[in-house]
């Protein structure tokens, strides 16, 4: 298959689910055509892997150019708040190599924790009362951008239990809004949260699903954690996931932290940054 990948797993089964990963899709995204279904064996003798060789599945409608030039753009406007990130990011690591105690600001502090650790720091945040205002800015913002991109969907807003600001959008070819690992729905996430928050006092959280994407993948990132957790101990060597955002990365951890026999840990640089499965000492 043109620009196909060759994965092989215990089964047919995970195999698609690591190709999924890898690939960045949902499994329902996913063409692949099984090159060996893999046997047990008798006793673990003779036992081979499953191989599948999968790509992702050619779109009936292409994007337009109006539709790229809007998701560069939502990108573009989220990378700011990436850049403004990494310069903290920067400073408490070079605290942290020097020894130094960091300068004693809540934003560094909880920085130093993350970077530590790759998790995230429990952070007492109080939810005000998302307003009627606040939903019309959000929900306009959100028509407004969808329609510029010549999309039709259908947009449900909600409070759910938190006191979130949960939006739910149905539609036809949701996968654009998607993106490649969730980036661009993430980029919209986070442009309607700056919306929400300019429209009255208080801290307001927005959540942005399409398709039950958020515990989709989540759920496929468990699966993928106890797949590799398993290859590790099989063949007693680490494993090193592909590149990961940090809240995926935060999934794959609390997987397998709990673990008897593996544990994890990430290395390399955003973005490139990735989770590594190795044995127990």
């Amino acid at each position: 298959m043109n620009g196909s990948i060759r994965v092989s797993a215990k089964t047919v089964e995970d195999a698609i689910t690591e190709a999924s990963i890898q690939l960045g899709i949902t499994s329902d995204k996913l063409e692949y055509e099984v090159i060996e279904k893999g046997s047990a064996g008798f006793l673990g003798i003779g036992m081979k892997q499953a191989v599948i060789e999968a790509r992702r599945k050619v779109e009936e409608k292409q994007e337009t150019e109006i539709v790229e030039e809007v998701k560069k753009e939502i990108q573009q406007v989220a990378a700011e708040e990436v850049k403004a990130e990494e310069k903290i990011v920067e400073e408490v690591k070079a605290e942290i190599e020097h020894d130094e105690k960091p300068k004693q600001t809540t934003e560094k502090v909880e920085k130093k924790e993350e970077i530590k650790n790759d998790a995230p720091v429990k952070r007492e945040v109080e939810l005000a009362e998302v307003t009627d205002e606040t939903k019309e800015a959000v929900s306009t913002f959100l028509k407004d951008t969808l329609k510029a991109m010549g999309m039709e969907v259908e947009i449900a807003l909600d409070i759910d239990e938190d006191g979130s600001l949960s939006i739910n959008m149905s539609g036809p070819n949701m996968g654009i809004l998607i993106g490649k690992r969730g980036q661009t729905l993430d980029s919209l996430q986070y442009l309607a949260n700056r919306v929400a928050n300019k429209h009255q006092s208080g801290y307001v959280r927005v959540k942005l699903d399409t398709e039950n994407y958020r515990a989709r993948r989540e759920e496929t990132l468990k699966h993928l954690a106890k797949n590799i957790a398993h290859k590790v101990k099989r063949n007693r060597r680490p494993v090193a996931l592909e590149p990961m955002n940090p809240y995926e990365r935060r999934i794959i951890h609390s997987a397998l932290q709990n673990d008897p026999y593996v544990t994890t840990h990430s290395e390399g640089e955003e973005p490139y940054r990735k989770v590594v499965v190795t044995l127990k000492k």
